[in-house]
């Protein structure tokens, strides 16, 4: 897949595509309908299938002091993307004079200028453009004026009726339950970044663990958790379960929210190597224990817990590519 950061002055064959377009914050099912919907046209016209998305995220513009928001930031949004089968992915510098653009100059400049876009195919409830007042209606006349297709997507359910949504999938991982968001995104979610060193105090107590920063990704509810991670190892990634502890570590008097992780049968040094945290299951609420023996023996209790979910055959969907 190739990465453009800019629509102008492309390559002819960049030039002519199916275009999804979306934030696509989370790559879930319901983007993942819009994009294969995109793959279809493309496939029938013989045309290359292309994804335009923003970054960073409208929020972070328009509300930067507002507490971390993202499912996926760009490195794991691309890396999903390209595994939908996606050509090219447009990544817009989302800013605001990109936001004060009105939305049929948005379309014309963007879409038909720059991408010269054969097709369109966009959510229901698409919004773009200045004050976002572009809709799937404005691109629909727009589309019959310039000679360009567009396919609407219409909202995709779970069986249990929930339509497939970013905000839904935030309000589940914030209480605590990311196994009904793993249902809606088609995959467990994933916190990925950089070990960074810490106190090491696990590793005095028998349980090492390595310090993944939160960053820009949302928070979810603080507690212990069944995880799968993911080591890179050159073009591989190699799969561990472990357990993990999200939060402030009340008992040794933490006070910012780290993400400790807890590799299972693993021996190495993790400093500096990039990590991908795949959240199973919440097995538990954080608490602050009575001493380091009690803290000591609840996390072997906590692993114990964590191997017994790690073995049931759903889990195994996160090896060999979790995200």
């Amino acid at each position: 897949m190739r990465l453009f950061r800019h629509y102008t002055d492309l390559p002819d064959d960049a030039r002519g595509a199916v275009v999804a377009i979306g934030n696509f914050d989370g790559i879930h099912r319901g983007h993942q309908a819009i994009i294969g919907e995109a793959g279809r046209v493309a496939q029938a016209g013989g045309r290359r299938l292309a994804v335009l998305t923003f970054e960073p995220h409208p929020r972070q513009v328009f509300q930067p002091g507002a507490p971390p928001y993202r499912l996926t930031p760009l490195r794991i949004k691309t890396r999903n993307i390209e595994e939908l089968g996606v050509d090219d992915l447009f990544v817009l510098h989302f800013d605001e004079a990109l936001a004060a653009i009105g939305a049929e100059d948005f379309v014309m400049e963007v879409l038909v200028r720059g991408l010269a876009a054969s097709h369109v195919v966009v959510g229901y409830n698409f919004s773009f453009g200045h004050r976002r007042l572009g809709n799937v209606e404005l691109l629909q006349a727009m589309a019959s004026r310039e000679g360009f297709g567009l396919t609407s997507v219409s909202p995709v359910e779970s069986p249990e009726g929930i339509t497939f949504s970013s905000t839904v999938i935030r309000d589940l991982l914030q209480r605590g339950e990311p196994g009904r968001a793993t249902a809606l995104l088609g995959r467990f979610w994933e916190i990925e970044g950089r070990v960074e060193g810490g106190d090491k105090r696990g590793r005095t107590i028998g349980f090492p663990t390595a310090n993944v920063p939160l960053g820009e990704y949302i928070v979810p509810a603080h507690g212990v958790y069944a995880v799968r991670a993911g080591v890179d190892r050159g073009a591989e990634t190699v799969w561990y379960d472990g357990a993990a502890n999200l939060g402030r570590r009340p008992t040794v008097d933490g006070r910012s929210v780290t993400l400790e992780v807890h590799l299972f049968d693993f021996d190495g040094d993790l400093y500096g190597e990039h990590l991908r945290v795949a959240m199973v299951e919440r097995l538990r609420a954080e608490k602050k224990f009575d001493g380091l023996d009690a803290l000591k023996a609840q996390i072997a209790r906590d692993c114990e817990a964590a191997r017994a979910i790690l073995a049931r055959p759903a889990a195994d969907s996160a090896a060999g590519g979790g995200g």
